[in-house]
């Protein structure tokens, strides 16, 4: 919106898109003198819900739309507007954070009920969007200024009216739950194919984290075409737009015309190299709680200078002067790294073989693999009948950044003395980078076992092998990105 209101259209057009606006009080029942205090910036929550209100069947049936609604947000961005209107930065939270929800007026009964641990996108379940606020800025202790509520309608519709939206990806996405299936290489996707392309959370490498960095990606490229002048100068088509993304959003009484135009006429100056893209540091991708399954914990330290660069205005991408002694991988790294010298082979990896194959070379020994090892999880089962050895692997497994369990098992003697590694087919990456760290070990396939691979340790002389992360698509909390840089281009 506020992309289209820099475009300098009139008053009167955003007062009469302002009108259209649906209106949500996310600061009903907040306490002020509790809250954070403001920035120099501006702080938008935005939420995408999993309603499905003005879903066709035929959609439905095409995109697998089909089935109730969680009546949860199924995306959560904390997007920053710099004090001077010339960057904004965009931090995705993840889904399933581990949390405590505050005391809180239920959603469905109006009455007071006391806080509880919960997975952070049961906020807007049990109190909607105040509680989603306040469990926000309780974890972040950022202000939140305003309050913008997405469904999948208006998601698609927006995409269909801007003539579909890019993405490129270095290897075949195909998720059978989803629908999902784009070939490698570059692709203009429909609304509904570009709902399914953010949805998918049974992609390799991480589940919902690597469906975060996804729709990072995803949003460069909207920034991008949102930008182009044929959209942002053009009255006829300005208003087609905007008119279709307000359709089904909800909003907080705050953002109204004034705030529009004030921050539109502020961004005149914004380009793909404006925004930023970051996710929260995380220590713990397989945190299990009692009744509430697999969670997700922050690295508390990392992510407190995280958000604490957005209070103090800063940006989180800002170019650095070239350091020699900076950690990039060496021309030798390079050259026998597909990824590295030619992006678009980074796909053709995933079938060169086993992952313990891919080694670099020069300074550094370690196999470089294509899922980072924290976003794999582990269990470690002792088939050899050697006292402590499953111990061993299960802590060097973790010393090396896989999410073990850190509570192995003994198994049945192996008749065999080779370890196995008993994995999903949807987990097929993953479980090559798995193998990589662990030499001779056979790759065995269990489908619907689900994203957690289990290690039956059948060689009493297993050791474990140091791996290197992905050099181009790591971990989503990675080193923050630009919208040049993750965006088709």
């Amino acid at each position: 919106m506020l992309l289209l209101a820099a475009g300098g259209v009139g008053h009167a057009m955003v007062t009469g898109l302002s009108a259209d606006v649906r209106r949500v009080d996310p600061f009903d029942d907040l306490d002020t003198d509790s809250r954070p205090k403001g920035d120099n910036g501006v702080n938008f929550l935005v939420v995408g819900t999993d309603r499905r209100d003005g879903v066709s069947a035929i959609q439905k049936e095409r995109y697998n739309l089909g089935g109730s609604a969680c009546d949860c947000t199924d995306t959560m961005l904390l997007v920053h507007l710099s004090g001077d209107r010339d960057r904004a930065t965009v931090v995705s939270l993840p889904r399933d954070t581990y949390t405590e929800l505050p005391p809180h007026k239920d959603r469905a009964t109006g009455k007071r009920v006391a806080g509880r641990p919960a997975k952070l996108n049961a906020a807007y379940t049990a109190g909607g969007a105040p509680l989603t606020v306040r469990a926000v800025e309780k974890l972040t202790d950022v202000h939140v200024d305003h309050y913008l509520e997405v469904d999948f309608t208006s998601f698609m519709s927006t995409v269909d009216v801007l003539g579909g939206v890019r993405v490129c990806t270095t290897r075949p996405l195909k998720d059978s739950y989803s629908g999902l299936d784009l070939p490698k290489g570059t692709t203009k996707l429909n609304g509904g194919q570009a709902l399914q392309y953010v949805r998918a959370r049974h992609l390799d490498g991480g589940s919902d984290l690597s469906r975060m960095k996804r729709q990072q990606h995803f949003l460069a490229s909207v920034i991008s075409r949102a930008t182009d002048t044929g959209v942002l100068m053009n009255p006829v088509r300005f208003n087609k737009v905007a008119a279709t993304l307000l359709e089904s959003v909800r909003a907080d009484p705050g953002f109204g015309t004034e705030q529009m135009m004030a921050l539109g006429r502020a961004m005149r100056g914004f380009s793909l190299a404006s925004s930023e893209f970051a996710s929260v540091p995380l220590s713990d991708v397989d945190h299990r709680v009692p009744g509430l399954g697999s969670t997700v914990e922050w690295d508390r330290p990392r992510a407190a200078k995280l958000f604490a660069a957005l209070r103090a205005d800063r940006p989180l991408s800002a170019p650095a002067a070239p350091d020699p002694a900076a950690s990039t991988p060496a021309a030798s790294d390079r050259a026998s790294d597909p990824a590295a010298s030619d992006p678009a082979a980074s796909g053709r990896a995933a079938s060169d073989g086993d992952a313990s194959e891919q080694e670099g070379s020069g300074r550094d020994e370690k196999p470089r693999v294509e899922v980072a090892p924290r976003d794999i999880r582990v269990e470690i089962a002792n088939a050899t009948g050697r006292r402590g050895l499953g111990a061993r692997i299960d802590r060097e497994l973790r010393g090396t950044g896989f999410a073990t369990t850190g509570a192995p098992s003994n198994a049945r003697h192996a008749e065999h003395t080779r370890t196995t590694i008993v994995y999903d087919p949807r987990w097929d990456r993953s479980a090559r980078s798995l193998a990589a760290a662990l030499p001779g070990a056979k790759l065995v396939k269990a489908p619907h076992r689900g994203a957690r691979m289990k290690v039956t340790v059948g060689d009493p002389d297993q050791r474990v092998r140091p791996v290197r992360a992905p050099a181009a698509h790591g971990t989503p909390d990675e080193a923050p990105m630009r919208g040049d840089e993750a965006d088709c281009g």
